[in-house]
């Protein structure tokens, strides 16, 4: 079994968010990266769940510069046999797309997995694309995964109960919360972290179909106002005339 699994960085959720240059461009300065949880939790250790159960290989790629290498090699440190870095900046979410599809078709992965969505961007967009780049089936936001030789089968939300679905590889999928338990790489996987190959691939022509316009930061939350229990009339009175419905 040969699985390739999309790692991304996101800021860790305590870092300090600012912008620059007008708006358009995510401050880095005194940001602290993380491998992005849905990518590292659930994406990339159940693909390690699979080939430690039936055999294989177990491949990170991610679309970034030199600057994203420690959080690659923490995928290594957790399990992965080997990554690939796509040496150009990921702004555009079909930019990434089409480099690992390219990267996938020539390696004849039978699985391509990525995290349901990054914590920072939230778009949900890179699997999708990369199934319709490689004319593959495509199942989103799996919580459950088994496979039995060549077929897969997927548990995910649906309205009212849970939807099952069987697939042949090759596919694609997004691993959504439920689909395996966050594992902490320990000493000896950080050391043979070092020795195991990260291989940078130069990318395919393709060029970025979008741009930033701005960014804004949310508003400030409010103050939060307390009652006593003796202050039934005035939270009634509040609740009237000062609560905003949302």
């Amino acid at each position: 079994m040969k699985l390739l699994v999309c790692i991304s960085k996101a800021p860790d959720t305590t870092s300090k968010i600012a912008f620059t240059d007008g708006n358009t461009k995510f401050d880095e300065n005194g940001v602290q990266y993380i491998v992005n949880p849905y990518d590292e939790w659930y994406a990339l250790v159940r693909a390690l769940e699979l080939v430690e159960a039936n055999g294989g290989t177990v491949t990170t790629i991610t679309v970034g510069t030199a600057a994203d290498e420690p959080t690659i090699r923490k995928g290594l440190a957790i399990g992965a046999h080997e990554a690939v870095r796509v040496d150009a900046e990921a702004i555009d979410p079909f930019f990434v797309a089409k480099q690992i599809a390219e990267y996938a078709k020539a390696n004849a992965f039978d699985m391509v997995l990525t995290g349901k969505e990054t914590i920072n961007y939230n778009g949900a967009q890179i699997g999708g694309m990369v199934a319709e780049l490689m004319d593959l089936p495509y199942v989103s936001m799996a919580e459950k995964m088994d496979v039995a030789g060549t077929v897969a089968t997927l548990e995910r939300d649906a309205a009212g109960g849970v939807e099952i679905v069987e697939v042949n590889m090759p596919f694609v999928v997004s691993a959504s919360k439920g689909m395996a338990e966050q594992r902490i790489p320990n000493m000896r996987g950080i050391m043979a972290a070092r020795k195991k190959p990260l291989n940078v691939v130069a990318p395919v022509a393709f060029e970025n179909t979008t741009s930033v316009a701005s960014y804004e930061l949310p508003d400030a939350k409010s103050d939060c106002k307390y009652f006593t229990v003796d202050q039934i009339d005035e939270l009634v009175n509040a609740l009237h005339n000062e609560a905003k419905v949302i």
